[in-house]
């Protein structure tokens, strides 16, 4: 299943959801208020939004999430990397490493990472 898109103030408000689930909808319209500065109308049409699009369910007026931050997170590289690199991974690292800075450890953690892809320990 394809994971569904999440916009930018949609992300903001499923990390805040990530961060308390399984939490009440009237909590949830609390820290919005507190948080993002959002009413609670808006909160509310977020929730039924998200609900609609399978990101989240709201039952009982208890919301959770049906899809995890790793996994929004995944599908966000992905656009990414298929609209402005064409889908190429290696031209989306070039990009990134010509402009940023990167210490010894984040290399050494990467070419672990790689390591463990190749023997297929994902």
């Amino acid at each position: 299943m394809k994971t569904p898109k999440i916009f930018e103030s949609e992300y903001r408000f499923c990390l805040i959801l990530w961060e308390h689930e399984p939490i009440k909808s009237s909590e949830l319209v609390a820290l919005c208020r507190n948080q993002l500065g959002w009413k609670p109308t808006t909160t509310y049409t977020v929730i039924k939004r998200l609900s609609e699009r399978g990101v989240l369910k709201n039952e009982n007026t208890v919301v959770t999430a049906l899809i995890t931050k790793e996994e929004a997170q995944a599908a966000e590289i992905d656009e990414m990397v298929e609209k402005t690199f064409e889908g190429s991974l290696p031209a989306f690292i070039a990009a990134f490493t010509k402009h940023q800075k990167i210490s010894e450890e984040e290399l050494d953690a990467v070419q672990a990472m790689i390591d463990r892809y190749r023997r297929g320990e994902n």
